[in-house]
């Protein structure tokens, strides 16, 4: 549920941190802060140092619905800078995040000469669609209660670290359903 990437972090501190002071930039961001805004221009690409965000997207009828919960190591912005495009949703810190930050620019010179973080980005990548693409089936596969238990399962402190608000956007229910449905399974 909490997506981590520590490969991509151990990489980023250990060798490019090094080399790259002053274009790679610390920034740190309180709960409930935006840093990337849905349809708007993205400008860097961010590795997350530490800390959790939220990926969603805000439907036409003001719902919004929650993709990946990211967490140390993921990376956002980077199919912004790859494609040129206005991100397609929002990312939001869920509590005090820092985030490692890198001018679209810089991002696609490493990628044209850094072969290793060409390939952390490609499996990065390949993992977000692998994730997306089995999360979708088994939600749509399985029962909301076995949706809510594997979540229980993979993550033990999930309603501790994250609203009930959020599990049901990330589930795509009401916070009514998702008490009704907590309320009957046993863990």
């Amino acid at each position: 549920m909490i997506r981590k990437n520590a490969d991509l972090l151990q990489y980023i501190t250990e060798k490019l941190l090094k080399e790259s002071e002053d274009t790679i930039i610390a920034q740190s961001f309180s709960s409930g802060e935006k840093i990337v805004d849905q349809k708007k221009r993205v400008f860097s690409v961010y590795i997350i140092k530490s800390g959790i965000t939220k990926c969603y997207l805000t439907e036409d009828n003001g719902v919004d619905f929650i993709q990946e919960f990211f967490g140390e190591g993921e990376i956002f912005g980077e199919l912004e800078a790859i494609n040129g495009e206005v991100s397609f949703c929002c990312i939001e810190a869920i509590n005090a995040v820092e985030v490692y930050k890198i001018e679209a620019s810089y991002f696609d010179q490493l990628l044209e000469k850094d072969i290793t973080f060409n390939k952390h980005i490609l499996k990065a990548l390949s993992k977000k669609l692998t994730y997306t693409a089995v999360r979708h089936a088994y939600n749509q596969s399985h029962t909301l209660e076995d949706n809510l238990l594997r979540l229980i399962h993979q993550f033990p402190t999930l309603i501790d670290k994250i609203s009930k608000q959020d599990i049901a956007n990330y589930l795509g229910i009401t916070p009514r359903s998702l008490n009704r449905v907590l309320s009957t399974i046993k863990p």
